[in-house]
């Protein structure tokens, strides 16, 4: 359930604050948003780093919140947050990253957390076989997985 449900005496505001205490406390937050049919994932605070904030669909809460931590750290080495840039995910699947035509639809918290506009990049990631969402071949047997933004050439 979400935290605002385990909390109905909160205010959306008294939320926003947990979200950046845990940002300013470990760099990042992640926000997972449940939906019996495409259920997503995104951090908070990753604007404050000067970088895009990153987004998954169609994973349960621990292996998206695994997923986009694991991306968000290949950001503070050598890799490049880019639109068509691929990551091999220690332990995980192949990813590629895919601008999000409209962060401020899909990441409602990131964009309350900024207080400006902000960018943000699709974790899209290959099914078992390396197939790609975009693909008529994908299909790994947990359901689909929504792509919020059309697809850069590979960087």
């Amino acid at each position: 359930m979400c935290w605002l449900c385990d909390h109905p005496e909160a205010t959306p505001a008294d939320y926003l604050e947990v979200l950046r205490e845990k940002a300013h406390k470990h760099g990042w937050a992640v926000q997972y948003v449940e939906d019996d049919t495409h259920p997503f994932a995104y951090t908070v605070g990753l604007n404050d780093w000067n970088l895009p904030e990153l987004l998954v669909t169609g994973v349960p809460p621990s292996a998206s919140a695994w997923l986009l931590r694991s991306v968000a750290c290949e950001a503070f080495g050598d890799f490049r947050l880019i639109p068509g840039a691929r990551v091999a995910v220690e332990g995980g699947p192949l990813v590629e990253l895919v601008e999000v035509d409209h962060p401020d639809v899909h990441l409602c918290w990131a964009v309350k957390h900024a207080q400006e506009p902000i960018r943000a990049l699709q974790v899209v990631w290959a099914d078992k076989h390396g197939h790609w969402p975009w693909s008529d071949r994908f299909c790994d047997g947990h359901g689909c997985q929504p792509v919020l933004g059309m697809r850069a050439r590979a960087a």
